[in-house]
């Protein structure tokens, strides 16, 4: 009986170190929930009373975050891929379909997200921009 226990203890914790040193890290500088407060001709008053904003606290496999985003209605849904020499790729964007009152920042919102091709972190500040000069301008929620 003490051999069998010792056999299941020893598969058990030999299952938790597996199983530990699989868990992805995350980058605390980048996977954070960001407050969107730049974006084409909208104010920064019209983006915060409309809680725009892109979550990537998710975790990261394969060097891929599964985010969430939000402009004030739809939930949008993508995945990013944040690369060395500040290029990201920004893919699978879709949403769901509620029909809004103000869907002009949603729209434009999900016409130029997944076109962002570079992206740099400058303290709490996170900057995505495309190849033509568009770009979003984000602030860590987290900070005061």
């Amino acid at each position: 009986m003490k051999r069998i226990l010792t056999s299941f203890f020893a598969v058990l914790l030999l299952g938790a170190v597996v199983s530990c040193s699989s868990v992805p890290e995350k980058n605390p500088n980048l996977q954070r929930q960001w407050m969107l407060i730049s974006f084409g001709n909208f104010s920064k008053q019209e983006l915060i009373k409309n809680k725009a904003e892109v979550n990537l606290t998710g975790a990261m496999e394969k060097g891929r975050i599964k985010g969430g985003a939000s402009m004030g209605c739809n939930n949008i849904f993508f995945t990013s891929e944040f690369k060395s020499g500040g290029k990201v790729k920004i893919s699978g964007v879709g949403s769901t379909l509620k029909a809004c009152q103000n869907m002009e920042l949603e729209t434009a919102f999900s016409q130029k997200f997944d076109k962002m091709t570079n992206y740099s972190i400058e303290g709490h500040f996170l900057t995505l921009s495309d190849d033509n000069g568009n770009s979003m301008k984000f602030v860590a929620a987290d900070w005061d």
